[in-house]
């Protein structure tokens, strides 16, 4: 059995840009959380639930991207970029629940703007990949 090269390669983009897609979705949601949590700590503690409820809610996409770019043909640095998303994740629940006479906890903010950071870098990292393979592609 042959497989049809255009539509391989055509299967291969739409997981890639259905992976963008589920990584700039990613990243809105934590954009999200850090406002709620500035509007929780400044407005109204109300907001601590939705803050909460955020994570737990988009959570197990990082999981979810991870397996994705591991199927899915990436570069290397994508996929150690996505790699490192639950592995945030795992240290802010972490630092938030395990008490410790260390403070573990204020470390929890900082580890909340580099999963941002890395967050960004994904969506950004993988935006290029696509707009390169995409000149790629049409130069051919």
């Amino acid at each position: 059995m042959t497989i049809n090269p255009e539509i391989a390669r055509t299967s291969i983009r739409a997981m890639q840009v259905g992976f963008y897609a589920t990584s700039v979705v990613f990243n809105l949601c934590l954009i999200t959380q850090l406002l709620t949590v500035g509007i929780a700590y400044f407005i109204s503690p109300a907001w601590w639930n939705i803050h909460v409820w955020l994570v737990r809610g988009y959570g197990g996409l990082s999981l979810l991207l991870l397996g994705w770019s591991f199927s899915t043909p990436f570069p290397p640095q994508i996929q150690r970029l996505t790699a490192s998303l639950p592995v945030l994740l795992g240290l802010q629940f972490l630092t938030i629940h395990l008490k410790s006479p260390l403070h573990l906890e204020i470390l929890h903010p900082l580890i909340g703007f580099s999963l941002l950071y890395v967050s960004s870098s994904l969506v950004h990292r993988v935006w290029r990949s696509l707009s390169l393979h995409h000149q790629q592609n049409e130069q051919v």
